[in-house]
């Protein structure tokens, strides 16, 4: 009888002794990694960044799908009207979900229409383009997201062999924005500007929506000075963007994103790194 008590106490003792063992084990083992949080990149412009028109869609598809790229620029508008339609709007509540990401970033460019003549759009340089590009800052910067200024893509209308820069002014603007504001800019229209001088007029339309038309008229600068507060149409102009001309961009883009952004160099894909 004594046998078989010591018996199972032995037993009850080693059961005791291996689920303390198994208990330190399962102590010891690594918790199951944290989920990330995913980044988010929301792009805010005119026609020359939208859908169908601009750079944007291109640049979003050079980022890997586990990155949120929204793009919500739209062709005709001004950093005055982009607001006062009501499109600034859907941004910002876009905002309330920052807390499932771990980072936004918001890519702003206007300034192709907030210049002189065109109604309802125009800005002046002065007193109103730059108090509204420091006003998107700063609500981003109150919803905990981050604004980088994009100074707007340049045209490619030439004076001979000389490539014209009206949007200097602007860009020059935004960059000033940028600075006061100490956040990322990038000077899209120094880069593409040089770029296109670089290729001259030739090569610089074959990045339009459409083939230029076989005889264009002497006073065909630029055929999107009169540019419609929507989606630009598929016609030949030197401010809109076929395919071949996105993706130039778009690489330029993200080129220079990269840089003042470099935690997103994980999330591109390496072919588009160059």
């Amino acid at each position: 009888m004594k046998l078989i008590l010591r018996t199972i106490a032995m037993s009850a003792i080693s059961a005791l002794v291996l689920c303390a063992c198994t208990q330190t084990r399962l102590a010891e083992l690594p918790s199951p990694a944290l989920s990330i949080k995913p980044t988010r990149i929301i792009l805010v412009g005119d026609s020359t960044m939208a859908p169908k028109s601009g750079y944007g869609d291109a640049l979003c598809a050079r980022i890997k799908p586990d990155v949120t790229c929204l793009n919500l620029a739209k062709g005709g508008r001004s950093s005055g009207s982009y607001r006062a339609e009501g499109s600034w709007d859907v941004v910002q509540k876009l905002m309330a979900s920052n807390a499932q990401f771990s980072q936004t970033l918001v890519l702003i460019q206007f300034g192709h229409n907030d210049q002189p003549g065109k109604p309802g759009r125009s800005t002046d340089l002065t007193t109103e383009y730059p108090v509204n590009m420091a006003s998107y800052v700063d609500d981003l910067q109150a919803a905990g997201a981050q604004a980088v200024l994009v100074t707007p893509l340049t045209r490619r209308s030439f004076k001979g062999t000389q490539l014209q820069n009206d949007l200097r002014p602007w860009a020059d603007a935004s960059m000033k924005v940028a600075a006061n504001k100490h956040v990322p800019m990038i000077d899209l229209n120094a880069i593409s500007y040089s770029s296109v001088q670089a290729m001259g007029e030739a090569e610089a339309d074959t990045l339009a929506m459409a083939p230029p038309p076989a005889a264009l008229p002497a006073t065909t600068g630029d055929l999107a000075k009169t540019e419609r507060a929507g989606a630009a149409k598929s016609a030949f102009d030197r401010t809109h963007l076929g395919s071949k001309g996105a993706a130039h961009f778009s690489a330029m883009v993200l080129k220079e994103l990269l840089l003042v952004v470099p935690d997103l160099q994980a999330h591109v894909n390496a072919e588009n790194k160059k």
